[in-house]
């Protein structure tokens, strides 16, 4: 259902859009009879299967069964809430949205006054290295490697040596303390009052997906320690949930089918900035499942480029598992000892961290490489602790052929039976993967549906004026699939009211994705003219009625049979009676 905003607003919107228009601006679309194809952005495939309707105003995936109208395809390819994809949709159609009464506007308001509070500092801080304060710094990225066109890029900056350089800043613009504290930015004192969190260091201000500042890196130019201090999470910054660069790349990501996953913000850019687009940084942390995710939005497949050293093999080893349980592929790359990604990009150039990225190890190789040089494979007790943890990463695969084919690998490694791993591999308890229920359009197909019930839906939205006909001659009791039938009933409203029956506002009011699945591919694609179409519906109808007669007979013949065994005979004649007055109507 649309929600708070009226509907009459939603259909507005949807009148002045093209889909068309909408997704091509995402995805290149080509011209098929009447409808557009592509290859689907929601699933990997390499034949279209992707169907975009001009008449209709919608889209459907006969591959997936990913399907809806223009507010769908935002919140699925944008990753936006419903309200998100209707105040982009309204600004672009021109479309003034009504203020929400019910709206929290305190909560809201302090949002809002997050972002802009980053937004300033970040714009201070970027001033700040561009001036006479900022020459140090400048000098400092450049020597790194970074150029000039990469600091503008990415917004870097410089705060100065004081104790108030922000805080005066924004008293000039009006902006609280309060607001200051909550966004992270300045501390409070044990004395009163408050200071700069960052000082006399360099700033990486962190964006989220839609390329709004939520955070900060502050990083010294000596050997201080801590060598980089970073934002607290704040309502707009959960570390766990954003990858530094995603922003810029993203559609890179997509276009390529992979990401690069470093940990810092220099890791990230040199690359970056010398031709690896599809890259992310994990700022930082141990990467987390809500980051997964958000790469699996964009990709399935990972390399990970992590440092040589003790610390980054465990933590990499930590993260496999994470990408494992989201059912995607991973990889990864070891650097030469000493050398981090911006180093080696540093001394080897973008194409050879491309070689390195084309030749990056298998999951299986890594972690049996890791656990080999930490445990004797040669005895009895290394070979059990290898087992163990090559196990708990097999156990999460989700695909049964890389679990029997990584078992036989294992086996040959540690040149032990089969058996004896896959007996070790029940202990381990299966854990439903996350990977099937986040994305379960691409795991399924669509429900067997009564074609009979189907034609009758296509007839509908392709013809209003049948809908009153089909309306007179049809009882819920008619319907097998109650689907079918829910969405019969909204047409039917829809006429009664006095509404066009269009199948992109029909979908609004449908919350059930099956559901939706079912109107759009009953309505798309359609290349066939029927030349007498009342005809149809009434051998449409005529037969719905015959089928249910039959589904009732049948259950009363069921119930006739218990009721002659058990010796009802009062039962029995009600049961006869029935079958009779059924037979009569056939």
């Amino acid at each position: 259902m649309p929600g708070r905003i009226p509907e009459n607003i939603l259909e507005e919107i949807l009148n002045r859009l093209d889909i068309v228009e909408v997704i091509s601006g995402y995805i290149p679309l080509k011209k098929a009879g009447r409808n557009f194809k592509a290859n689907c952005p929601f699933h990997h495939e390499k034949t279209p299967s992707f169907m975009v309707s001009p008449d209709r105003q919608i889209y459907h995936c006969f591959g997936c069964g990913e399907s809806g109208n223009a507010f769908k395809f935002l919140m699925r390819y944008e990753r936006m809430e419903f309200v998100e994809a209707v105040e982009a949709l309204a600004r672009k159609t021109g479309v003034n949205l009504p203020e929400d009464e019910k709206r929290d506007h305190k909560a809201e308001g302090l949002v809002t006054q997050l972002y802009k509070a980053n937004e300033l500092a970040a714009l201070f801080y970027e001033e700040n290295l561009k001036g006479a304060a900022g020459v140090g710094a400048r000098n400092y990225l450049l020597s790194r490697g970074i150029k000039e066109e990469t600091i503008k890029l990415f917004k870097l900056g410089f705060a100065v040596d004081r104790w108030d350089g922000l805080i005066t800043y924004m008293r000039q613009r009006d902006v609280p303390l309060s607001i200051l504290e909550k966004a992270g930015l300045i501390l409070a004192k044990d004395s009163g009052g408050y200071y700069d969190r960052f000082r006399s260091r360099i700033i990486f201000p962190v964006f989220d997906i839609k390329s709004r500042v939520i955070g900060f890196g502050a990083r010294v130019m000596d050997e201080t320690l801590p060598k980089y201090i970073n934002s607290p999470e704040t309502p707009i910054y959960i570390k766990g949930n954003n990858l530094y660069g995603m922003h810029l790349a993203k559609d890179a990501i997509r276009d390529t089918d992979c990401v690069a996953i470093v940990e810092g913000y220099l890791d990230f850019i040199i690359p970056y900035q010398e031709g690896q687009l599809n890259i992310v940084a994990s700022l930082g942390t141990a990467l987390t499942q809500p980051q997964a995710r958000l790469i699996k939005r964009y990709t399935h497949n990972v390399v990970m480029l992590y440092d040589s050293d003790l610390a980054g093999q465990l933590a990499t080893m930590r993260s496999l598992d994470i990408f494992i349980e989201e059912g995607m592929s991973v990889k990864v790359v070891c650097l030469p000892e000493g050398l981090d990604p911006d180093l080696f990009v540093r001394k080897n150039g973008f194409l050879g961290l491309k070689e390195k990225i084309d030749k990056a190890e298998s999951l299986f190789e890594y972690k049996i490489g890791i656990l080999r040089a930490r445990y004797n494979a040669k005895e009895i007790e290394g070979k059990s602790k290898i087992a163990h943890e090559m196990l708990s990463s097999i156990n999460k695969l989700s695909n049964a052929v890389l679990r029997s084919e990584y078992i036989k690998l294992l086996a040959d490694e540690l040149e032990i039976k089969e058996e004896a791993l896959l007996e070790d591999l029940k202990d381990f308890k299966k854990e439903p993967h996350s990977a099937l229920t986040e994305h379960p359009q691409a795991q399924r197909k669509l429900p067997a549906i009564n074609p009979t019930e189907k034609l009758l839906l296509n007839l509908m939205l392709e013809e209003n004026d049948l809908i009153s006909q089909i309306k007179e001659n049809l009882e819920p009791a008619d319907f097998q699939d109650e689907r079918i039938w829910r969405i019969a009933s909204l047409i039917f409203d829809f006429v009664a009211q006095g509404k066009e029956v269009k199948t992109n506002n029909l979908l609004n009011y449908i919350d059930d994705e099956i559901a939706s699945e079912v109107v759009c591919e009953s309505a798309l694609p359609n290349e066939t003219n029927f030349e007498d179409k009342e005809k149809i519906v009434i051998d449409c109808v005529r037969r719905m009625k015959i089928h249910r007669l039959k589904n009732e007979r049948q259950l009363l013949h069921d119930k006739i049979s218990v009721a002659q065994k058990s010796g009802d005979e009062e039962k029995l004649q009600g049961l006869m009676l029935q079958f009779h007055e059924l037979i009569k109507k056939r």
